[in-house]
């Protein structure tokens, strides 16, 4: 078993990894966008605009507000998300300075069309490398 290497690293930086941990699901990006076009939602409107159950939209919205993305205010028996504005705005600070520091030339650049695959037989739309099945016998078209 392995052992995992603890780096300290400074606070800013430990926020944006969270933030954009919390930001890699297309689920929470899209409450997010909610909240943005609109402050102050409940779950059940949120619910109501997205297609999922009540308590996975309950679960992505306590990932967003694990990583301070989004305000919690209980109101009676209603519990009211708002966007943390100053996480957003460190977000959008770190993403300006990190964007405006890389460049990549365009004889660099690759897309998945100009990628090449060989293809084998009646699965031809099974990779090569990585589908072989030694057992199974596939013909090979030359």
């Amino acid at each position: 078993m392995g052992v995992t290497k603890h780096l300290n690293f400074d606070v800013e930086t430990k926020a944006i990894g969270k933030i954009c941990k919390a930001m890699g699901h297309p689920t929470r990006i899209q409450i997010m966008t909610l909240l943005w076009k609109r402050n102050n939602r409940t779950c059940g409107e949120i619910v109501e605009l997205i297609p999922l159950a009540q308590s996975t939209i309950s679960k992505h919205l306590l990932e967003l507000k694990k990583a301070k993305l989004v305000n919690i205010e209980n109101v009676g028996k209603k519990t009211i998300y708002s966007i943390e504005v100053d996480s957003i705005k460190m977000l959008k600070k770190y993403l300006r300075s990190y964007l405006t520091t890389i460049e990549i030339p365009e004889q660099n650049k690759s897309t998945v069309s100009a990628t090449k695959h060989k293809l084998i037989g009646r699965k031809s739309h099974l990779k090569e490398y990585n589908y072989q099945f030694p057992d199974r016998r596939i013909k090979q078209v030359l």
